[in-house]
């Protein structure tokens, strides 16, 4: 394992928690010592990789009782290190982080089986064909700050179990959590199989351009862009999981009371620092007046801290006053919150009332604690301002008739799409994560996730013990005729007494064929 030490120390901005107070110091990986760490990974990956599956398994299924026993410890770091409610950390970070761990172990080996491939044993005589999945090698993993302990948890789980290598950067903003995520492996893995390196974007950079063979990143869509051009250049894959600007679709056979609850949570949970949180909310006119009074309570009752907490830094604090401010401007009304004391990371969970889509709140990601309701007459109107987004990551549809609203989310374009619910299939290992667009096009949790951690391998095992085969060397007449004649058998269209000669003229050419002629 190797930890983090350098001359510099992070951005300043990562050593004050926004619940107010000062952090410990974490220094900064140089990037100039990137190489040299991806090289050792690469050594210890290939002894790794020639471990057996059970093996692996063996080794990562400590994980879980480690980050479970460490629970209290690794709540109160993440938040105090991007304020988030510890109830929030014990559920996502701890206990998500637990069902990450019993999946993959409980299932890596079956999703890493032997395939057999189907050959047409008269076309191809003696032959057997498989597909195996062999790891990427050394995977990147560029984390962010907003889930910084499950996160990157739901990538580094299953490319060890995989086989990989990985080197994880955390976010600057959350260095302290990507730490935690080093203590909960020391000593499972071989040295240097799992490296945690610290820093901002010049090591991310570093990382990129280094002698990886795979980078899964997550944060916004800006670096993700760069992060797909450079590895463009070094023809590397890469697993973008980006932003997202979440339509919620209330109609007016809905459970209002659910939906009320349900959107709150899914608008505000993270302080809606969730690339899945609900930043849109399309209700049917005639209960757009119900609906938005049991919203408004729910908001109400809310408690500053123990349930919806600061911002993570100043920045983003800025981009939500922003978008309110650009929101108010322009006609739409603040029905609850919408102020915060200056220099305050405590953003009051916002309520507006808007009436287009043409406002910065609803189209560009805001990552905070507000809700913008926007009025439809109908579902095929919800429908298409829920679509007319370049972001497409989750969206949900509330109604009380359940066939209508799988009906609905079969035309909503995003890769997550829940009825009656919001944002929670994250927490679901066995069900994939992914999106449209400027969402990105990364996939975590699922065996899908292995199509990024894994190469397929094809190998073909032939027992025919013939001189040559049918279609090798020479070319002659008598080849010409076999291949025409299995053209024709095989055609849909061609008639039964085309079908008849073809069929007596491959029988006759195909001995004098195989024989060589």
């Amino acid at each position: 394992m190797t930890s983090a030490t350098a001359l510099a120390p992070l951005s300043p901005f990562a050593m004050e928690s926004p619940l107010g107070g000062a952090l410990p110091d974490v220094r900064a990986t140089p990037a100039e010592e990137i190489p040299a760490i991806v090289a050792r990974a690469r050594a210890a990956q290939r002894e790794w990789s020639a471990r057996t599956i059970e093996d692996r398994v063996r080794a990562l299924r400590r994980v879980k009782d480690r980050v479970l026993d460490a629970g209290a410890r690794i709540a109160s770091v993440v938040s105090r290190e991007v304020g988030k409610p510890e109830a929030e950390a014990w559920s996502a970070e701890v206990l998500g982080t637990a069902d990450v761990v019993d999946y993959w172990c409980a299932s890596i080996d079956e999703h890493l089986a032997e395939m057999a491939v189907s050959i047409d044993p008269i076309a191809y005589p003696g032959k057997r064909g498989t597909i195996t999945r062999d790891p990427r090698g050394v995977v990147a993993v560029i984390a962010p700050w907003n889930f910084p302990f499950v996160l990157p948890l739901r990538t580094i789980v299953p490319a060890l179990l995989a086989g990989n290598a990985v080197i994880l950067k955390p976010s600057e903003i959350a260095p302290r959590s990507g730490a935690l995520i080093a203590d909960a492996l020391a000593g499972l893995v071989p040295d240097d199989l799992f490296t945690l390196v610290q820093g901002g974007g010049e090591v991310g950079g570093a990382l990129c351009a280094a002698d990886v063979d795979l980078v899964a990143f997550t944060g916004s869509v800006a670096t993700g862009r760069k992060v797909a051009r450079a590895c463009a250049e070094r023809l590397v894959p890469c697993a973008l999981e980006l932003g997202g600007k979440d339509a919620a679709i209330v109609l007016a056979d809905a459970n209002l009371e659910r939906a009320a609850n349900g959107v709150v949570w899914g608008a505000l949970t993270n302080a809606g620092q969730n690339c899945a949180s609900i930043e849109r909310v399309y209700v049917e006119r005639s209960i757009e007046a119900a609906f938005t009074e049991k919203l408004l309570a729910v908001v109400r009752s809310l408690k500053s801290r123990d349930d919806v907490g600061p911002l993570a830094t100043v920045r983003q604090c800025a981009i939500v006053r922003e978008h309110v401010e650009d929101a108010r401007a322009k006609g739409a009304k603040i029905l609850a919150g919408g102020e915060a004391p200056e220099g305050s990371l405590a953003y009051p969970p916002t309520v507006l009332a808007v009436t287009g889509d043409d406002l910065a709140i609803m189209q560009d990601e805001t990552f905070g604690p507000v809700i913008p309701i926007a009025v439809v007459e109908n579902e095929d109107e919800a429908i298409a301002r829920a679509n007319a987004s370049r972001f497409g990551l989750t969206a949900s549809v509330w109604t009380g008739d359940i066939k209508r609203g799988a009906r609905i989310a079969r035309k909503l374009r995003a890769g997550v799409v829940t009825v009656n619910n919001h944002a929670f299939t994250g927490a679901l290992p066995s069900a994939p994560w992914s999106g449209y667009g400027e969402s990105g096009y990364g996939i975590t949790n699922s065996p899908l996730a292995l199509d990024a951690l894994t190469r397929p391998r094809f190998t073909l095992l032939d027992r025919n013990g013939a001189a040559r085969e049918l279609w090798w060397y020479p070319y002659t007449a008598t080849l010409l005729t076999v291949l025409s004649s299995m053209a024709v058998l095989r055609s849909g269209t061609s008639g039964l007494s085309a079908k008849l000669r073809a069929l007596w003229n491959l029988v006759r050419a195909m001995p004098k064929r195989l024989g060589g002629g």
